[in-house]
């Protein structure tokens, strides 16, 4: 199922005003939160061997548990971006925009270093 992102913006309003929930997405509350799904990915992952997770099967095995969070992850992040009024294409977009002119090819190919440390 593909949803446009601006569909998707609004079933999260939608689903977050049905419930009166607005009053509690304080900008801090849905950073919180947030984090605390990003922990709950990160769970995950956290005990398996970097050699399993190149294993296609492991990653099928563990699929469903990653994409349940990955969702809640998106759905926090949306939430926070509209009641901070950003932009997340755009601001995802200016920011690759730095990135290249952080990180050119031509210094940052095959390697891992800041671009502050080079």
């Amino acid at each position: 199922m593909t949803t446009d992102i601006s569909a998707l913006q609004a079933k999260i309003a939608q689903f977050s005003r049905d419930r009166d929930w607005d009053q509690f997405h304080t900008p801090r509350s849905l950073i919180l939160s947030l984090v605390s799904e990003l922990g709950e990915l990160a769970e995950v992952f956290q005990w398996q061997i970097d050699s399993e997770l190149l294993n296609k099967d492991t990653i099928e095995r563990l699929r469903y548990k990653y994409e349940e969070e990955i969702a809640d992850v998106g759905i926090y992040l949306i939430r926070l971006c509209q009641i901070l009024e950003v932009d997340l294409l755009d601001a995802i977009e200016r920011k690759l925009v730095s990135n290249e002119q952080k990180y050119p090819v031509s210094d940052s190919k095959g390697n891992a270093i800041k671009y502050s440390d080079r």
